[in-house]
């Protein structure tokens, strides 16, 4: 136990079961919002591009596709079919006319911001039938949700 008091023990085993219940609860939760997403009528790696896209702003391929954890020609296929929809638009960059950027049309914002309507109405639907101990208590569990994903970020650096 190098190092380690007995007396962490217990702790840490409380939060490994909270860490897996919180991985558990959040990719429950996002399967079963990505539903939503059906009515976009995009993939899930087309959609998840195009939000790096719009929240990120211009961005290169190359950057487009370490953000989404794919090889180059895969995102290349990717930003292709968005460009086809008319949803994303390739365009020199000011300052390095060998770059080209990746930028979101309105069309490609009015799609996203559809889409996270729906997802937001849906959990609305849920979270309205708290009451107002449950609201407060998941208002909370949200904070600290925050606070754990900005710790997380925060030691990556």
């Amino acid at each position: 136990m190098r190092g380690r008091s007995p007396a962490r023990r217990p702790r840490t085993e409380n939060s490994k079961a909270l860490a897996d219940a919180l991985h558990s609860a959040a990719i429950h939760l996002l399967r079963t919002l990505r539903k939503e997403d059906d009515a976009s009528g995009l993939s899930a790696p087309r959609l998840s591009a195009l939000s790096v896209v719009v929240f990120g702003g211009p961005v290169t391929l190359g950057a487009l596709a370490r953000a989404e954890q794919v090889r180059p020609p895969t995102m290349t296929r990717i930003v292709t079919g968005l460009e086809k929809a008319g949803l994303v638009k390739r365009v020199a960059d000011a300052h390095d006319r060998r770059l080209t950027r990746i930028e979101s049309t309105t069309k490609g914002q009015r799609v996203l911001a559809a889409g996270r309507a729906r997802r937001v109405r849906r959990l609305t639907d849920s979270v309205e039938s708290l009451d107002d101990k449950g609201l407060a208590e998941l208002g909370r569990g949200i904070q600290r949700f925050q606070e754990v994903i900005r710790a997380m970020s925060s030691s990556r650096l």
